[in-house]
């Protein structure tokens, strides 16, 4: 099996100890994504909504760096800091992903990177 790293600076930049995503056997698979601004390097101002639209921002960076795209994901990770965010959430959710929605679970977690409200990740098709 050969696999490869996706870098792409339209997305925030990854620490050294992980690639923004990994490409392998006909699939992307991406690292969780923060509602990090990629410019700024710093969290986006805003609600849980504001910071979901973030998170698939750049997570659509990296898939397009792939040569892949939202559409082409057949599943989806969703963390919550706190669940009471998840119908609002849902809102912003549910405007993505194409005609055919990804498999998905969403879950809330004690504590996210940067203290934040949510943090997405995804596998897409090639």
């Amino acid at each position: 099996m050969s696999k490869q790293a996706v870098l792409t600076d339209k997305a925030p930049k990854p620490l050294p100890i992980y690639s923004q995503a990994i490409v392998a056997n006909g699939f992307v698979f991406c690292s969780g994504q923060v509602p990090m601004d990629p410019a700024t390097m710093k969290l986006a101002d805003g609600d849980v909504q504001a910071h979901t639209h973030q998170c698939i921002k750049n997570l659509q960076a990296v898939l397009e760096a792939a040569g892949s795209s939202l559409d082409k994901a057949v599943e989806v990770n969703v963390f919550l800091a706190d669940i009471g965010d998840f119908a609002a959430m849902n809102e912003v959710y549910e405007t993505y992903w194409g005609d055919v929605k990804p498999a998905r679970t969403c879950v809330a977690v004690k504590t996210l990177p940067l203290n934040t409200d949510v943090e997405i990740k995804c596998v897409a098709v090639l």
